[in-house]
């Protein structure tokens, strides 16, 4: 196979002794392409460095939710200056989180909307992250109006409602090993079941979201790309659709949106 894993945070620490390992073990298992996200400034500049280290790696530039209290207008440039490298491919991860609420819910909206401006001035699509705040995050979208920029649902755990909502939109739709969690994904497994071959991606969130259904079951709890083929698995069972034809379709989805 030849597989996009559109989410890995490879910049974490947790990976700082072993990383290009890790990238070869998940090269060995077809996920030949990686997208490194970005969450903070730092970790956004360290993703477009770790990006210029291999063929097949890209990043994403942006600010979490959870830290948008720390990002300013002035904090433009820098983003403008990474995103203007080869290896950006997406402005994120940028969006809302009202679950944690780690940084103020107006500043939250705030950073949202300077980093929607951004993808709508540098035409590049909005990797976007969304948990507890479903009604605030489309009427934030719905402010772009007909400038809406091009986008994934990272990391979607809605049911079909939700789905709908972002497929509405023209979203893409992340997957990643929530799906395989028996404890809170009967609402994805029920929003999967109609999810369109030509908008969805798949994801690891590595070191985050390792599957629970692993078997055997991993030494550690962190999670790595080489997961990736289990997703596509338990996802194509799930559409009803052989393994191979989601991942050429998901292989297609992630080279059209972020132009790989």
């Amino acid at each position: 196979m030849n597989l996009v894993d559109i989410g890995v945070n490879l910049a974490h620490d947790s990976f700082d002794a072993d990383r290009a390992a890790v990238i070869e073990r998940a090269h060995a298992l077809g996920v030949t392409r990686i997208i490194i996200t970005g969450s903070t400034l730092e970790s956004s500049a360290a993703a477009i460095r770790l990006a210029g280290t291999a063929a097949g790696l890209y990043a994403t530039v942006g600010v979490h939710p959870h830290h948008a209290s720390e990002l300013a207008e002035t904090d433009l440039p820098r983003l403008r200056e990474l995103l203007a490298q080869p290896c950006a491919v997406a402005v994120g991860e940028c969006g809302l989180d009202f679950c944690r609420d780690f940084s103020p819910r107006d500043r939250q909206e705030a950073a949202f909307r300077l980093q929607l401006g951004l993808a709508m001035e540098t035409g590049l699509p909005v990797f976007l992250h969304q948990r507890d705040a479903h009604q605030r995050f489309v009427a934030i979208l719905d402010e772009c109006g007909a400038r809406m920029p091009a986008g994934v649902a990272h990391c979607f755990t809605g049911g079909p409602e939700e789905m709908r909502a972002y497929l509405d939109r023209g979203l893409y739709i992340g997957i990643t090993g929530w799906i395989c969690d028996e404890r809170r994904g009967d609402a994805l497994r029920a929003a999967a079941r109609f999810l369109p071959l030509d908008r969805v991606m798949i994801e690891t969130d590595a070191p985050y979201l390792l599957p629970r259904d692993l078997d055997p079951k991993p030494r550690t709890r962190r999670n790595e790309p080489m997961h990736l083929p289990h997703v596509l698995h338990a996802l194509a069972g799930l559409m009803g659709i052989d393994a191979e034809r989601l991942a050429a379709a998901t292989t297609a989805n992630a080279e059209t949106l972020f132009a790989l």
